[in-house]
């Protein structure tokens, strides 16, 4: 299996930046609608970049529930979480919308939304090297996070326990008012299949 592990910072060649204003995109999801980053402005959102063939992406769906036990609780507190997939068209990961809803049925992924990024464009804006890559806009529209999902850069489940999990503290860190303690971490995974 082919995969590639990178570990670099999301700072470096990303236009998101965090403390700015995540940037605008439109993208459709799998049932056809069209959405707007801007429409979600007043809530908080998750935007994590997904390949459903990554053993990375694996580690936190397939084989322990991780992501949607977190999207869960996100969605609890009426956090949207947005699931996006950069993958080129035939390239790894690159599931058509029945597939998409299939292993989305498979896992229990109870994100808002998946959208089919094929083109690259959003993934390119935001700086999206690695799936999972998690990037996290406040309710004022202002990216104030972005990186791993946690501390641990590995495909072993058995570690997640082990793990800081980097987004579920950011995400209680932005409900209990405060700065976020690490909002710039180190992604990694699969590079993102452009």
């Amino acid at each position: 299996m082919a995969f590639a592990l990178s570990t670099a910072p999301a700072s470096l060649a990303a236009s998101a930046e965090v403390g700015q204003p995540a940037p605008e995109f439109t993208l459709t999801d799998i049932d056809g609608a069209s959405h707007q980053l801007s429409e979600y402005r007043g809530k908080i959102v998750v935007l994590e970049w997904v390949n459903p063939e990554c053993p990375f992406v694996k580690k936190h769906y397939n084989r322990s529930g991780n992501i949607p036990g977190l999207q869960k609780a996100a969605a609890t507190d009426g956090v949207v979480w947005l699931s996006i997939n950069s993958a080129a068209s035939g390239k790894q990961g690159d599931f058509d919308a029945p597939a998409v809803k299939a292993w989305q049925k498979q896992i229990q992924a109870a994100a808002a939304d998946y959208f089919r990024d094929t083109t690259g464009a959003v993934g390119h804006l935001y700086g999206a090297k690695t799936t999972p890559h998690i990037f996290i806009v406040d309710k004022a529209g202002t990216l104030v996070y972005a990186g791993g999902i946690d501390s641990i850069a590995s495909a072993d489940p058995a570690d997640i326990a082990r793990a800081e999990n980097y987004v579920s503290a950011a995400l209680a860190d932005l409900k209990a008012g405060s700065p976020i303690a690490k909002a710039n971490t180190h992604p990694y995974g699969c590079s993102v299949k452009y």
